[in-house]
């Protein structure tokens, strides 16, 4: 059988992040599985732009030769500015793919525990050994939709990341759930195209990005209140930009902290020259299907009677619902409401299994939500596998009883 060091599942910025500096781990042999930014590419708008500044949007490698800068200069993509259109990050992630030089393989169906490792079955029907697993999976699989929708069909009902291009909404009456930068954004490209939007907030207020908080972000004192990726309010977000010290935090104040950073906010531009309705203290209670539209029933005791709805509602994590990882091998993983337990290197009680991105936030802090994660994250795989690589995966205690060997960063 096929075997491998180190398998990566998942091509987007945490698994493109982690093969660029695991190829500097002299003698690993590293497969890449997952289809290049294919997240960015299917689930989100095309019109969308990069909430993250310039300087937190870059994929991160060991050596800091596959930035933004650099592929703005080595691409001659003189246009290339900030905020970052998703279309050239979609891009740039397929430079970055050729630049790696390590070739995504295709799909994996399904991993499970084997001796010495990993079993992988790939869709293709082939088979693979891996000592060591890297899961970079992504969030597609985590979409939140509320029970009341459960089963209505996609003509009637989607998720904001199903939703790319927004013109077959012409003529449409829409309700969008949510409050965040998808649900606004949906709701402003609905109405470009022609729909007539209503949107449901929750809360009493929207919290609006820009002008507002300029003064916050002025060179001479945004040093002192943000980290360089943004996330988090004014103080918060220094320690959210470092892991390790965001850690060390009593697990009340990280539970605290950490939905503070990534609650639903938006960007003021986004509704600048845009006629939607916006109705604060509401939301859905129920819903059912009347022909060919969908009548919601509000909090108020208020319905609606709309050609479509569109759920804002984003992501709720359980590494249970990633498809290719077997019950057993999720079994043996130590779970918070759905969140794996990590230790430094990104390792799971499982050993030799890693996982990155977002499922990491609840070990490592909100700042692997975001793509500004990938500089810590590939750094501390890099060093926890580098030392683990030159130790056998199990040793045995005082007592004989075989326990897991996790590497330290």
């Amino acid at each position: 059988m096929d075997k491998c060091d180190v398998a990566i599942i998942g091509a987007g910025p945490y698994g493109l992040s982690a093969a660029a500096h695991l190829r500097q781990v002299k003698g690993l042999d590293i497969r890449l599985f997952g289809e290049p930014m294919s997240f960015w590419e299917r689930h989100m708008p095309e019109r969308m732009l990069l909430r993250s500044p310039w300087v937190a949007s870059s994929i991160a490698d060991p050596d800091r030769q596959l930035t933004l800068d650099v592929y703005r200069s080595a691409t001659d993509a003189r246009d290339l500015t900030e905020p970052v259109p998703v279309a050239r990050f979609i891009r740039y992630g397929h430079w970055l793919v050729d630049q790696i030089g390590l070739r995504p393989e295709g799909n994996v169906a399904q991993i499970e525990a084997a001796p010495g490792g990993y079993h992988l079955a790939l869709s293709n029907g082939g088979a693979l050994t891996a000592r060591r697993v890297v899961v970079a999976g992504g969030i597609q699989p985590f979409a939140y939709r509320p029970d009341m929708f459960a089963g209505f069909p996609t003509a009637l009902v989607t998720h904001t990341s199903e939703q790319r291009n927004f013109q077959s909404f012409a003529n449409k009456e829409v309700l969008v759930v949510g409050a965040g930068q998808s649900a606004l954004e949906a709701a402003g490209f609905m109405r470009d195209a022609g729909a007539r939007v209503d949107v449901l907030i929750r809360n009493p207020v929207i919290r609006w990005l820009g002008k507002k908080r300029q003064w916050l972000h002025s060179r001479g004192i945004r040093w002192m209140l943000y980290g360089k990726g943004d996330v988090g309010p004014a103080g918060v977000s220094l320690f959210v930009q470092h892991p390790n010290l965001f850690r060390l935090l009593p697990r009340g104040v990280q539970d605290w902290w950490g939905p503070r950073a990534i609650r639903p906010a938006v960007f003021d531009h986004l509704m600048a020259n845009t006629d939607v309705s916006i109705h604060a203290n509401r939301f859905p209670v129920h819903a059912r299907v009347e022909q060919d539209r969908v009548r919601v029933y509000l909090n108020d005791g208020s319905d609606r009677l709309v050609d479509h709805v569109v759920l804002g509602t984003g992501y709720r994590v359980d590494i249970s619902r990633y498809p290719f990882l077997s019950p057993a091998l999720v079994e043996r993983i130590q779970r918070v409401n759905g969140y794996p337990v990590l230790r430094r290197g990104f390792e799971t009680t499982s050993p030799a299994l890693h996982i990155l991105g977002a499922p990491a936030a609840w070990s490592f802090g909100p700042i692997m939500r975001f793509v500004a994660g990938t500089e810590f994250a590939g750094l501390a795989l890099m060093r926890s596998i580098k030392r683990s690589s030159r130790r056998p995966l199990v040793s045995r205690n005082r007592a004989g009883i075989p326990e897991a060997e996790y590497g330290s960063i």
